[in-house]
């Protein structure tokens, strides 16, 4: 019986202690470059920046880079329309170039075997307001893995896919 018990409060302790996601948050479908939706990204300001929750299938297995984009455009195939990475302060791309990073470059995301992704993924220092200006914002994964260093977009290589952030008149 004390082992039962002891063994009931540490797992509703562990329930406790395990972080999960808000409920709520603006959910935008992913789209790929054929228009299809792929999936969908949910976004919510935290106290560190912009966390985006990607969920989506028939993705390329590996590694591949992030990134927000200034405008909230996604046409198809190349998305184009959403401009270059995010970068009001006008740095360098990347997280480990010294002269950067973009304000819109993020960790890279990995997709599984099957070809889905799950995983959150933080925009620092950002918030919703920045994102949310007259013309919205966007969030591209691109084919490849972000270097973190190359110009102009750490030789992550094509659009794959992309989401728009903002109101539903722009997308």
């Amino acid at each position: 019986m004390r082992i039962l018990l002891i063994s009931t409060a540490l797992a509703a302790l562990a329930a406790c202690s395990t972080v999960s996601e808000p409920q709520g948050g603006a959910s935008m479908p992913l789209i790929n470059s054929s228009g299809q939706t792929i999936g969908s990204v949910r976004a919510w300001q935290t106290a560190g920046g912009i966390s985006f929750h990607v969920r989506a299938s028939g993705l390329t297995h590996g590694v591949h880079g992030i990134h927000v984009h200034p405008i909230g455009r996604c046409d198809p195939p190349d998305f184009a329309t959403a401009g270059m990475h995010w970068n009001p302060t006008n740095k360098q791309h990347g997280l480990n170039n010294p002269q950067g990073p973009h304000a819109g470059d993020m960790p890279n995301v990995t997709v599984a075997a099957n070809g889905v992704l799950d995983q959150t993924v933080v925009l620092p220092n950002a918030t919703m307001a920045q994102l949310l200006d007259a013309d919205g914002s966007s969030i591209m994964i691109h084919a490849n893995a972000d270097d973190y260093v190359s110009q102009p977009a750490g030789n992550s290589g094509p659009k794959t896919a992309c989401a728009v952030i903002g109101p539903a008149e722009v997308r």
